[in-house]
């Protein structure tokens, strides 16, 4: 598939701004649990705070190839800060797509500035790739809704001011589920403490806790008892985006391996001239390539609306995480002890691609979609 000529100078401009703003501090951030809200309202001046948004609510319009474009070089910086830009335009784009022009317009222009920063609250203590399993509930009070439950795993979670929210309105399963936009403030909200966890430490993820917060009706985000459709909108063009960030952090690796092979020495000769570790460097950048080009495909499918996008983008998230994580291990085993060394930021690479293969549905999950399509065009 052969790029616009402004498909290439917008990746350009990602990469730009991911080389001069996010990985020169990247393994402080890391370190330090820091989220840079700043950094991201910089991003957010470039348009990638409404990546898919209209023009006359501040967004940039783009398509889904353009998205995975400027994700993966975004990523090459700091894939968890990447990862948390794609989660925020899931819920800006979840907003825009099922909000009535009041929720539009009073959400959508703050959170394409990043001035107003979003989190995605499907998943549950004990409801996780069953979604429609969740417990969270929300009781109908004359104009307003009553929301209970938890939770968990809530990227931005603390710090993020606009939650689209799942929750229970009726009965068991996918059809008793509503989606209602809950602002941080609500009385009754609250969260957990920050998680300690293996990586993504420069983006907070914490429970959102609610005990009988009261929204009023018109938080109600479509339909009563039509959340599920919301929630299962969002997730075909939230894997590609972590499809491709993970494919920046592996680039961003594999840069670094190539690099230090060129350079080391071992034996009386350069690394970069044994043909091993030459075979392996060869193997990487094939694999990337693969997995970028059925990215590609993907998302010019979801672009088109194909009725191959959902089944097309489970594929591009099992193969590219899986991919994108083997390529940065692999970089990592490259360096040899100093791959293991935080200073060099290979490790924080392989921490961070690692939770790709888990989250936005694991690749387990990603098989089922997959195959039960096939199935189901065989019977």
């Amino acid at each position: 598939m052969r790029l616009t000529d402004e498909q290439r100078a917008l990746r350009e401009t990602a990469a730009e701004f991911a080389a001069e703003h996010l990985a020169p501090h990247a393994i402080e951030w890391d370190q330090a649990k820091h989220f840079p809200v700043d950094v991201l309202r910089k991003a957010a001046q470039l348009g990638m705070g409404g990546v898919y948004l209209p023009e006359d609510l501040g967004g940039s319009a783009l398509g889904r190839l353009d998205g995975v474009l400027v994700f993966e070089a975004l990523a090459t910086g700091c894939p968890s800060l990447a990862a948390y830009i794609s989660i925020h335009n899931m819920v800006a784009t979840m907003i825009d797509r099922f909000g009535d022009d009041a929720q539009r317009h009073r959400y959508l222009p703050r959170m394409s500035t990043m001035d107003d920063l979003g989190s995605y609250c499907l998943t549950e203590p004990d409801a996780g790739s069953d979604a429609a399993a969740l417990s969270t509930r929300a009781r109908r009070d004359g104009d307003e809704y009553v929301l209970d439950g938890v939770k968990q795993f809530i990227s931005g979670a603390g710090t993020s001011d606009v939650h689209v929210v799942l929750a229970r309105t009726g009965g068991p399963g996918a059809r008793g589920i509503s989606a209602f936009i809950v602002d941080r403030d609500t009385p009754g909200v609250s969260f957990g403490p920050n998680e300690i966890k293996m990586g993504w430490n420069a983006q907070p993820t914490r429970q959102v806790i609610f005990e009988g917060a009261r929204v009023p009706a018109s938080a109600l985000l479509g339909g009563e008892g039509s959340g599920f459709r919301v929630a299962m909108s969002a997730l075909d063009g939230g894997r590609l985006n972590i499809s491709a960030c993970s494919l920046g952090g592996a680039e961003a690796a594999l840069g670094m391996a190539v690099r230090h092979l060129s350079e080391r020495s071992a034996f009386g000769e350069k690394l970069s001239e044994k043909q091993a570790l030459q075979f392996r460097l060869a193997d990487m950048r094939t694999d990337l390539e693969a997995a970028r080009t059925l990215l590609w495909r993907a998302a010019d499918a979801l672009d088109h609306g194909e009725d191959t996008a959902t089944q097309l983008s489970a594929m591009a998230k099992r193969f590219c995480t899986d991919t994108g994580f083997e390529v940065a291990n692999q970089a990592l085993q490259l360096h040899g002890g100093y791959g293991y060394l935080a200073e060099y930021g290979l490790e924080k690479i392989v921490r961070d691609l690692r939770v790709h293969q888990i989250l936005e549905g694991t690749n387990e999950i990603m098989r089922v979609i997959i195959s039960r399509r096939m199935l189901q065009e065989a019977s």
